[in-house]
């Protein structure tokens, strides 16, 4: 059953990507549940890191299932209603206030690649394989989508994969810079909860910030909400959490951090 799947344990919520069968390829209804989800585990206080990942250890997402294209995406109109549910689960790790962790193994394609592309950082094992396939598809990709891999790997490596539609590894992924980490299979679990427990240790508000910040300035000049984005690095010094890390500092302890 093609489906997502969600968990918390502490901290860190974990949104899986399930359909084993096709590679954990996309179907509609996936990309449909994507928001809710994250908008669920946003509300939730006690979360404060987001993975997604995979089923299993075949892949991260094999793209879009194929299968469903000629009833979902036949005609104009259902091609516009499939492809804003796509842009809407695409948004949704990119709208969320918390951080999201793209934990990829083995194969992420096409709307998998887009998806972690997406999230804030990816961490990848090293027997994972990359790919845009759109011209091999005849498919065109939205510029909001184009715009979106510029930002994470630039112009140049961006017009390549685009244009090639060739397949690339972990340690060409490393160099581009879609992936900050490139570590054995065996070892990738580990490397993702390490990096999620430092994250979640910090101080909710000032991560949520520098989160939002970032966004502003990947956007079109008339798009940015620098006003927001200075009114939340005030209420960082005003917070609970800014008296906390000062205590915490001076008493040389670690902080524990509320979020308020």
């Amino acid at each position: 059953m093609a489906e997502l799947k969600t968990s918390i344990e502490g901290a860190v919520a974990t949104v899986i990507f399930s359909n084993p069968p096709k590679l954990n390829a996309m179907s509609y209804d996936m990309w449909r549940a994507v928001p809710p989800a994250f908008a669920e585990l946003e509300r939730n206080p006690a979360v404060r890191v987001i993975v997604c990942a995979g089923d299993g250890d075949k892949a991260f997402i094999s793209g879009a299932d194929i299968s469903q294209f000629e009833k979902l995406r036949g005609t104009a109109d259902a091609q516009a209603e499939y492809n804003k549910a796509v842009e809407q689960a695409y948004l949704a790790p990119v709208n969320c206030a918390k951080p999201v962790v793209a934990r990829i193994r083995g194969i992420c394609i096409g709307g998998g690649l887009g998806f972690a592309a997406a999230c804030d950082l990816r961490i990848c094992s090293e027997d994972s394989v990359f790919r845009m396939p759109a011209a091999r598809l005849g498919l065109g990709y939205s510029p909001t989508g184009v715009r979106r891999f510029m930002n994470v790997l630039g112009a140049a490596n961006t017009t390549d994969i685009f244009m090639s539609a060739r397949k690339f590894d972990a340690r060409e992924a490393l160099r581009m810079g879609f992936v900050s980490k490139v570590v054995p299979a065996a070892e990738l679990d580990k490397a993702v909860a390490d990096y999620c427990r430092m994250v979640a240790e910090n101080a909710p508000l000032t991560v949520a910030a520098a989160k939002f910040a970032v966004r502003q300035w990947q956007q079109d000049e008339k798009d940015r909400d620098l006003a927001r984005a200075a009114k939340m690095v005030e209420t960082c010094f005003s917070s609970e959490d800014h008296k906390e890390g000062r205590r915490a500092f001076m008493e040389k302890r670690t902080p524990h951090f509320s979020g308020k």
